[in-house]
């Protein structure tokens, strides 16, 4: 397996995200989504494997002014506000190869083994 987990420090659930691995002895990459973000590609392949630029939003994030600004841009312009603001990106963002999840889903995470 080669796991990554996008999140931040604050975020409970990447912390338990992070809490899963460790205690199943499984290694992971970490990526401070305040220090360095996703990129264009990392950020689309999750996208479409978790039903689209929609879904990778959250809705309870708290810059909802910027999470507005996104619902009503086009389409092009999206990618690139929200990869401006990773801050709305729900977290984490755990990746495994192909596979991906959004939010902690440790049910989902069980069968990657």
């Amino acid at each position: 397996m080669n796991i990554q987990i996008f999140g931040t420090k604050k975020c409970s659930d990447t912390r338990k995200a992070e809490r899963f691995f460790k205690e199943r002895g499984i290694k992971y990459q970490f990526i401070d989504m305040k220090e360095k973000g996703m990129s264009k590609g990392e950020f689309n392949s999750v996208a479409q494997v978790n039903g689209g630029v929609e879904a990778m939003l959250n809705p309870d994030a708290k810059d909802q002014d910027t999470l507005a600004l996104i619902r009503y841009l086009a389409p092009e312009d999206k990618l690139e506000k929200i990869l401006g603001n990773p801050q709305v990106i729900k977290t984490p963002v755990v990746r495994n190869g192909k596979q991906s999840t959004l939010g902690y889903q440790p049910e989902v995470w069980k069968g990657w083994s």
